[in-house]
């Protein structure tokens, strides 16, 4: 909960006059009205932003079945100026710096690329070069590559995390409405997945299942089956990583698009989810046939959205082929205009989770408050998935994929090998217009998040007692890391950057510049120049660890008596053996000497080594083999 901090310094002057002709009732209330004059009120702590307008602190669903009364959980503001999000930055968002891999990405993403401007977070999409360390996946070799665009992501995962409500974003889109290429972003997912981090990914995006099934018991890493309970998760509980996409912009030039009547630009509003579909798939650009895909999905009248017939989802595939699985994107397209791309529009997403036993639950998509699509949990009857009840969290950004907005098919006469701006050679693979769009700026006005009051199925946080995920994430890190990395998030700084003045450290509201030319941050706030408000969790849930513990041996007394006599003689046997060893070796061996040794002389007569400092003796010990044992499945395995 968040607390409110009183720090004034308060003087109070006694005039006899005035107290004399005023009751004791009416002085109290005097020197309480000069206290609250005097005081600046401050809300620090949490998740909501000081700078939130208190209008915003309670809403209500657009989902007209949905009579309750919503509470603010979550918001950003971006009116700080010159935030960044480097990694160990702020305690919300951080930018990611590194290659991204899926999609037919053709970006880069760069921690430099976000920050706030003129009360927005600015992600900016510009044209630089990065080189970066790629991977053949014939020679199965690593080689050296370059990416010509370079772009922003900025995510809360393991930060903030939020189970059911409502999430609101205020957004205009990047570049211009009719050109191709862009693909902004607004959207969540689960924290047991990393996004671009593909190793958090497999096996693990976008399952929403729980059940046992045999023909995905390999390829859901934590799926039913499991009948122990591993890293604090609950047992024949199926866990995964399923992804909620506000809003993914397609923006282009406009012209009839095959069996549908959506235009560009558009966006696309989708859950995705696994396992999918096995049997019987439409085929891309065509409408499914009765009976082949989800039902019971709700349109937008007003906003005439309409089935995204370009995307059902991906087939991931693995070796041995009983770890490959088909993942469906249950998606809408509806048509926008120039105004999405010059001026502020509000995106929402109200997200019912499910009951305990998977049923119900819904997921509802709307754009400046009217309505688009929905989803509920008998549409997922069909595959058996589930609404998802994973802690989400929130990620921004831009990309630019070969897949997105391109040409398609490839133009005659080119190979579409490169999408490099300025050569020639590449110019019949991009779209119109594509090298004049840039720079071109996302920016989002502000992130705000509502649960609806004593609702126990809404929560915070990004691992919960329902569903746990700190353990998991602890145990296998190396999946949320880059190579190099110490560990998957850095602790957040608190002041320490580097200043001439106090305006440098945001001061002297955020904090001030020391004689060492340092930032310090005052309470409420963090960062190294204190340009972020602090935030944390009320409270943090912690599973207990399971150990194995000993609770003795039961031998039968026959047993015993027998172990007894063994030992005794066993005993006896090796005293006399020691004996007739001694004598042997006195028989033979010379009588040792020792050489004594002079303090005063310069150069002893032998080499003594230190104990504490010595290269020529090693003292380590050897290495021993390492067994790890686990259950899995009533199975002792070695590991």
């Amino acid at each position: 909960m968040a607390t409110t901090k009183f720090t004034p310094n308060i003087y109070v002057h006694r005039n006899r006059n005035m107290m004399m002709s005023k009751s004791p009732i009416q002085c109290y209330v005097t020197v309480i009205m000069v206290v609250l004059s005097l005081i600046s009120i401050r809300v620090t702590g949490g998740w909501v932003d000081p700078d939130t307008a208190k209008e915003f602190y309670i809403a209500t669903a657009n989902t007209l079945s949905d009579k309750r009364e919503y509470e603010l959980v979550f918001s950003d503001e971006f009116e700080q100026e010159g935030r960044t999000f480097h990694d160990g930055r702020d305690p919300r968002w951080t930018a990611i710096h590194k290659n991204d891999y899926t999609n037919d990405a053709l970006h880069f993403y760069s921690e430099e690329n976000i920050k706030t401007k003129n009360g927005m977070l600015n992600i900016t999409t510009e044209q630089k070069t990065n080189m970066y360390k790629a991977f053949n996946e014939k020679t199965k070799k690593f080689y050296s590559d370059a990416k010509y665009v370079q772009t922003g992501m900025v995510q809360g995962w393991n930060k903030f995390c939020f189970t059911g409500g409502i999430v609101e974003f205020s957004a205009q889109l990047p570049g211009e409405y009719d050109v191709g290429g862009l693909w902004p972003a607004l959207w969540m997912l689960g924290n047991l997945a990393r996004a671009t981090y593909v190793g958090s990914s497999d096996y693990m995006w976008p399952f929403s299942y729980s059940k046992c099934d045999d023909k995905t018991r390999n390829s859901q890493e934590i799926n039913g089956c499991t009948n122990v309970q591993h890293y604090g998760m609950k047992a024949e509980t199926g866990r995964g990583a399923p992804e909620i996409d506000v809003l993914e912009a397609m923006p282009g030039e406009p012209g009839k698009l095959p069996n549908t009547h959506i235009e560009r630009p558009y966006f696309s509003t989708s859950l995705q989810v696994a396992p999918g579909l096995r049997k019987d798939r439409p085929n891309v650009g065509d409408l499914p046939k009765h009976g082949h895909w989800y039902s019971h999905l709700e349109y937008g009248n007003v906003t005439n959205s309409s089935l995204n017939n370009f995307f059902y989802g991906v087939t991931l595939i693995h070796e041995p082929k009983s770890y490959t699985y088909q993942s469906d994107a249950i998606s809408a397209n509806t048509h926008i205009g120039k105004t999405h791309f010059k001026k502020q529009h509000k995106y929402r997403v109200e997200w019912e989770p499910p009951e305990e036993d998977g049923s119900e639950g819904y997921i509802k998509w709307y754009i400046d408050d009217l309505f688009v699509f929905g989803v509920s949990g008998i549409s997922l009857e069909l595959t058996g998935t589930e609404i998802p009840s994973e802690p989400m969290y929130l990620i921004m950004n831009t990309a630019v994929s070969s897949s997105w907005g391109f040409p398609k098919p490839c133009p005659g006469g080119c190979d579409c090998a490169c999408f490099r701006c300025g050569d020639e050679d590449c110019d019949c693979g991009l779209p119109d217009g594509f090298c004049g769009n840039f720079p071109a700026y996302f920016l989002i006005d502000y992130v705000r998040v509502w649960q609806a009051k004593n609702e126990s199925k809404h929560n915070i946080g990004c691992s919960t007692e329902e569903r746990p995920t700190e353990l998991f994430i602890k145990g296998h890190q190396e999946r949320y890391m880059e190579e190099g990395d110490r560990r998957p998030l850095k602790p957040i700084q608190r002041g320490g950057g580097s200043c001439s003045s106090n305006a440098d450290c945001a001061g002297p509201k955020n904090g001030i510049c020391s004689d060492r030319n340092l930032c310090q941050c005052r309470e409420g706030y963090t960062g190294p120049r204190c340009l972020a408000d602090d935030s944390f969790y009320d409270y943090v849930y912690k599973p207990e660890q399971t150990t194995l513990r000993y609770t003795g041996v039961f031998l039968p007394p026959g047993f015993l008596v027998a172990f007894i006599f063994l030992a005794v003689g066993f005993g006896v046997a090796l005293s006399y053996f020691s004996k007739l060893n001694i004598y042997e070796q006195i028989e033979y061996d010379e009588v040792p000497t020792i050489e004594h040794f002079n303090p005063d002389n310069d150069v002893p007569p032998q080499v003594m080594h230190s104990y504490q400092n010595s290269a020529s003796i090693d003292y380590t010990l050897p290495k021993q083999k390492m067994i790890n044992y686990c259950v899995i499945d009533k199975r002792l395995i070695d590991t």
